[in-house]
């Protein structure tokens, strides 16, 4: 596919894909549905939908929307939802409407999703029943962000997701351009509250056929979702991936190890797409090691770093398939760089070069741009990358520079275009693919009663790549204060959030300036 250049949210000189590419996700859905009406899109535990059954089902969810809530262009829908049949269904329901879909990770606590309801300022909510409790929370708290009753819609529970599956008239027409927002995901912010980053459709679109170009995706593809479809990887990579080239996407509600490899097995899963730490549990397991997966094509990964011994593994049990290492970010529409078909083998631990429509350059704290081989940020450029957060001025004045979103990713490039990602900038921790930001738990730690100073930091980890550990300056400590701490936080925070270990100074170590020394303490041992 040919590219050219254009100006895109006044950023000259952006590289774009010129000639036939879809305009908007809804065409990305019709163009598969004329070649493949009967073929299964999606597939998951509860049920199987075809592209003619996506489609007809989305249209009437979308009807129903704007019959019964008054859905229009520009609204903002939130979504609670787990991988289930009905995401895809919502996705496609407000494309077609022109909403904005804000998909929530329904492992967040009522405060957590009460602050991105209020935030982006839902008109309606689709929820499962399994965390209406959450939203009964908010109601009682702050009842002003909260859309009206007749606008919330659970899944096997009270106001039934159901009635948007009736029978409507047909929706009102709608205009959507490619620069019109579809997504806004919330990513952990470094000031303790989450930023929306907004996907549009321009950026969504370039993303699936820059997956599609590198991976050389086709139509006999099957994929199987298990992380979140309400992560940026689950919903493009996989998901509306899968739609573009035409495959079938399966997906499982919850990750457990051996239905997974079971999935696999059944369903010839040829395509698997993973965060490292899935193919480390997926190892541990007999079936696993006793199976046949010579079948599988391609593999990818990313969202944590890959080691040498997971990479010899991959390439040792799935020997027929190309192995992809890919870097990116809920800002970059999932992938910035992807590995080829085709590589060298002293590149495996590389996450490629950078995909056909990105610029990438690696800056220094000067903002000069470094040689080859020296270690900076990346700082990313493409019709891929966000034009905004949503409702943050401070954060979209100092996250882009020329046009280019700075990643906070410390890394260098090699003679050949290839990226390696050393370290992040930001003090961010990696849970397996969850992303922590340190300030958002320490913030929390320090509202305890007894705690006077506390810095959390990743410690590397086999299993999930980093765990989050919490040093805290405390008067009179005993353990038996631990579970207090950890109740505490589990109020206000995410599980995957929470400190899982604990080490308790006399005082922070600090610098002249007075600046915590947290790699002293990412190096100290007990």
């Amino acid at each position: 596919m040919q590219i050219e250049e254009m100006e895109l949210y006044g950023r000259k000189n952006t590289k774009v894909f010129a000639g036939e590419r879809p305009k908007t996700i809804g065409e990305v859905l019709q163009n598969s549905l004329e070649k493949f009406p009967d073929k299964a899109a999606v597939v998951t535990e509860e049920r199987a939908l075809t592209y003619s059954e996506l489609d007809a089902r989305s249209t009437v969810i979308a009807a129903n929307l704007q019959k019964h809530c008054s859905v229009e262009k520009g609204d903002r829908v939130a979504v609670i939802v787990g991988n289930r049949y009905h995401f895809p269904l919502i996705v496609f329901a407000c494309v077609k409407l022109g909403a904005i879909m804000v998909p929530i990770n329904v492992k967040l606590t009522a405060d957590e999703i009460g602050y991105i309801i209020g935030h982006s300022d839902v008109k309606a909510l689709i929820s499962e029943a399994d965390h209406f409790y959450k939203i009964e929370a908010i109601q009682e708290q702050q009842p002003q962000i909260i859309p009206t009753e007749d606008h919330i819609f659970i899944i096997d529970g009270v106001n039934t997701f159901e009635t948007l599956l009736q029978p409507s008239n047909p929706t009102t027409k709608v205009d959507i351009d490619e620069l019109d927002p579809a997504f806004i995901l919330y990513t952990s912010g470094t000031t303790g509250r989450p930023k929306g980053a907004v996907l549009s459709h321009i950026n969504v679109i370039h993303s699936l056929i820059n997956f599609q170009l590198t991976f050389q995706t086709t139509p006999d593809l099957k994929t199987l979702i298990a992380v979140p479809m309400f992560h940026v990887t689950g919903l493009v990579g996989q998901l509306l991936h899968m739609i573009y080239i035409g495959g079938t996407a399966y997906s499982m509600e919850r990750y457990q190890n051996k239905i997974y490899i079971e999935y696999i097995l059944t369903y010839k899963i040829n395509f698997v797409f993973n965060v490292p730490t899935i193919f480390i549990m997926m190892a541990t397991e007999e079936e696993f090691k006793n199976n046949s997966f010579d079948f599988v094509t391609k593999v990818a990964f990313g969202g944590a770093p890959i080691y040498q011994q997971t990479f010899n593994m991959l390439k040792e049990v799935f020997p027929n398939a190309e192995l992809h290492n890919a870097y990116g970010s809920t800002e970059t529409t999932s992938p910035a760089t992807l590995m080829p078909v085709s590589y060298s083998e002293s590149k495996g631990t590389s996450v490629g070069p950078a995909v056909p429509v990105a610029d990438i350059k690696i800056v220094n704290q000067n903002g000069e741009e470094c040689p080859i081989g020296e270690i900076g940020e990346l700082y990313i450029k493409g019709p891929m990358v966000i034009k905004e957060y949503w409702r943050n001025p401070e954060a979209n004045e100092t996250s882009f520079t020329d046009g280019y979103w700075h990643s906070g990713d410390m890394g260098y490039v090699d003679e050949d275009g290839y990226f390696y990602i050393c370290d992040r900038k930001k003090d961010m921790i990696n849970r397996a693919g969850e992303k922590v930001f340190s300030i958002e738990v320490e913030d929390m730690l320090k509202k305890h009663e007894y705690i006077k100073e506390a810095a959390v930091v990743g410690i590397p980890d086999p299993l999930y790549g980093e765990r989050v550990k919490a040093f805290v300056v405390i008067d009179h400590f005993t353990e038996a204060d631990v579970p207090s701490i950890k109740e505490h936080c589990l109020k206000h925070l995410a599980k995957f959030k929470v400190p899982e270990l604990y080490e308790f100074l006399d005082e922070l170590p600090r610098n002249a300036s007075g600046k915590i020394l947290k790699y002293t303490l990412k190096n100290r041992r007990n």
